[in-house]
């Protein structure tokens, strides 16, 4: 009799295949979705009992190797077991009020189950749903933008928008001031000048999703006023505090990006002893920010991409990126063309990144990313709509 034993990557989409009761697809899933949790900073006492509790519930965690000794005052933990092994977890920690474990299990439990945003409500009246990678594509109305390409004149404004939608672009995202490494700011006015008539422009000839690119209060409300319904900013609201009441007011969808230092200075020697998780608590304190001021659920989040990073900074971070997915909101990058591509492939211009680019979205939207900010919509468009369409080859329900 013949037989043939393959490996899977993913049990649960092969559980049709068996021909398993529709009713045990939840257990199964608990019992065979294998996860790992990494927690930041734990305190020792608290990290050899979470290590005693996965033991308890058939798993496992790693901790410092001077843990047991209490050698370290705080360690990592590393988490790896099923779904339900972790409930049993956090079953068990929810009751110990000491040493922050009842805390620690509930942002386990976030982290694993909460609830992730995949729809946002404009202003408008529409609502931008995330039940796919989305495409933002870029469009420059500045005279220095990293890129050449990529700048607008004002009488090729339309027709380069009308392009991109024919390509399947999501939101068309408008910004007035170059942000590349060691550029200079511009002024109010000036921004103004170049972005709020191509945001009315565009808006009275296209019925597209629009976002502005600006950390100025003044810019991104004007721009509101007259359709923009995303406010980019790179500065993720630290360097106008009149931004929040922006938000507040219009109630626009935001992303927030991280970015050490400001354009001019950024890529003067940065370092990081951990680039993603301290980009990971940056971006968890701006939401605990924004969620104060009553602004929670229009919040995309960006890891910043070339702002302030080395070459490894950038790869750690993009091969890292289904980390940022732990903050339960829509996870945005914008790599088109950047430096670090053309320094992997030998110090290639912008005009020739277009391939190292399309392997970064590939990996991106592999990896859950929600909005990728491009240059070249039809390439990244096609390179999107395979890899879903592969993904939802036999995608039975039961």
């Amino acid at each position: 009799m013949n037989f043939l034993v393959t490996k899977v990557n993913n049990p649960i989409e092969h559980l049709s295949r068996v021909g398993v009761d529709p009713a045990s697809v939840v257990i199964f899933k608990n019992k065979g979705e294998f996860v790992s949790l990494l927690i930041y900073d734990v305190p020792v006492i608290a990290a050899n009992v979470i290590k005693q509790e996965m033991l308890a519930a058939g798993g496992d965690a790693a901790v410092h190797r001077q843990a047991i000794t209490h050698r370290v005052d705080r360690t990592h933990v590393l988490t790896m077991g099923t779904l339900a092994q972790h409930r049993k977890l956090i079953e068990k920690l929810s009751m110990m009020h000491y040493w922050e474990l009842d805390k620690i299990a509930k942002d386990i439990e976030d982290c694993l189950f909460g609830e992730v945003i995949r729809c946002m409500n404009l202003p408008s009246g529409r609502k931008l749903y995330f039940d796919r990678t989305l495409i933002m594509g870029v469009i420059n109305v500045t005279p220095d933008s990293f890129y050449a390409a990529s700048r607008v004149e004002k009488d090729k404004l339309l027709d380069r928008v009308a392009q991109m939608i024919r390509e399947g672009v999501d939101i068309i995202d408008i910004g007035g001031e170059s942000t590349r490494p060691g550029s200079d700011r511009v002024t109010e006015e000036e921004e103004m000048s170049r972005v709020v008539p191509a945001v009315e422009l565009v808006k009275k000839n296209f019925d597209v999703v629009v976002s502005v690119d600006t950390y100025k209060a003044k810019v991104a409300e004007e721009s509101i006023k007259v359709g923009a319904e995303i406010v980019n900013d790179v500065s993720a609201l630290r360097f106008d505090p009149n931004m929040v009441e922006v938000l507040k007011k219009y109630k626009p969808a935001v992303v927030l990006m991280h970015m050490k230092g400001e354009p001019k200075t950024m890529q003067e020697n940065p370092h990081y002893d951990d680039v993603v998780k301290e980009i990971l608590y940056f971006l968890k304190e701006r939401i605990e920010f924004l969620s104060e001021s009553g602004i929670d659920d229009r919040i995309m989040i960006d890891p910043g991409i070339g702002f302030g990073k080395r070459l490894e900074d950038n790869l750690e971070i993009i091969k890292r990126i289904s980390e940022f997915k732990s903050l339960k909101r829509p996870v945005l990058i914008g790599a088109s063309r950047k430096s670090f591509i053309g320094k992997v492939l030998g110090d290639v211009p912008p005009e020739e990144r277009l391939y190292g680019t399309l392997a970064v979205t590939a990996y991106c939207v592999l990896n859950g990313v929600d909005v990728i900010r491009v240059h070249d919509v039809r390439e990244n468009s096609h390179v999107i709509k395979l890899i879903e369409t592969i993904r939802k080859t036999d995608n039975r329900s039961f």
